[in-house]
């Protein structure tokens, strides 16, 4: 990789951790899922108006715009407001790595290698540290919200696999367009309509910052650039930089909310971390699993 791409990449780890510092400083004074909404709702439109519609099935727009905007970004920025810290909130959001294996798994035929399956079951060790941990940091509540979000990940990538579309940019930008009204439904439906029409005294120039940020730099150029270098290297290449995010997010909560960072959390974090770079080693194929499924298969099938 060249050394601008790395920088520019290192960068953009740096903006999407501290990113989960910039949706706290909005869901201070706006509900979640409101604040979600404002989010996308900036990110589409007046956008959308200039990108052509990609050459896909709408339903694939449809579910898109829900496991993304609401599902993985809805349910994040709840469990921030739920009480977990922005640093745990953009770790335990990579937690996507164990719900991946499974997705891949049962619905792309993936092979599940001896890497991918230690890493996983690090990480899930980092996830039971956390969660046995005694601190402020975390609470059942937001924990259960953002393993959710990380599950909504996981069927986030189905999506665009299933979708199939070099057109990724607008691909994401239409896609986008079917997460506002379904958040603000939710908002409405679970806190009623004071969410909506308390907003304009909860707006302050502090809610604006963190939607304009969340909307141009972190979703539209953050996502573009991140493509554009999926699409100039090989994957294996640049997937591994994604570890910068949570310490980014980390460093932001501590940073910004003085979050306090404990020494469980800090080997957690080890845990997790280092399951997510052995998940992205090579090596060997774990073929006992390829015969399971194949069992499964003719079990199916002959009954």
């Amino acid at each position: 990789m060249k050394l601008r791409d790395f920088g520019l990449l290192f960068a953009l780890m740096a903006l999407w951790g501290l990113n989960f510092s910039v949706i706290k400083l909005g869901v201070n004074s706006v509900h979640p899922l409101v604040l979600t909404a404002l989010r996308f709702s900036f990110a589409v439109f007046p956008l959308i108006f200039f990108i052509k519609k990609p050459d896909v099935p709408w339903r694939y727009l449809i579910a898109y715009g829900l496991s993304f905007g609401v599902g993985v970004w809805g349910l994040t920025t709840l469990s921030i407001g739920a009480g977990v810290s922005a640093g745990m909130a953009s770790l335990l959001l990579d937690m996507s790595v164990v719900s991946s294996l499974l997705v891949g798994w049962l619905c792309l035929n993936e092979t599940i290698t001896r890497n991918k399956l230690l890493g996983a079951g690090l990480a899930l060790l980092g996830l039971i540290l956390i969660m046995s941990a005694e601190g402020g940091s975390v609470t059942g509540k937001g924990l259960v919200l953002v393993l959710m979000a990380s599950m909504f990940w996981s069927i986030n990538g189905l999506i665009v696999k299933r979708a199939n579309t070099k057109a990724i940019f607008a691909f994401n930008i239409w896609g986008m367009l079917f997460a506002p009204l379904p958040l603000l439904l939710l908002a409405v439906t679970f806190e009623g309509a004071q969410v909506i029409t308390e907003l304009p005294n909860q707006f302050t120039q502090w809610t604006l910052f963190s939607v304009l940020f969340q909307a141009y730099p972190t979703t539209l150029l953050g996502y573009w650039f991140w493509n554009k270098m999926i699409m100039k290297y090989s994957v294996s290449t640049v997937a591994p930089m994604t570890l910068l995010v949570p310490v980014f997010g980390i460093l932001g909560g501590y940073w910004f909310y003085d979050e306090s960072i404990e020494t469980s959390q800090v080997i957690a974090t080890g845990l997790i971390l280092l399951g997510l770079f052995v998940g992205q080693m090579a090596m060997p194929k774990l073929s006992f699993l390829k015969k399971l499924r194949g069992d499964s298969c003719k079990k199916s099938t002959m009954s």
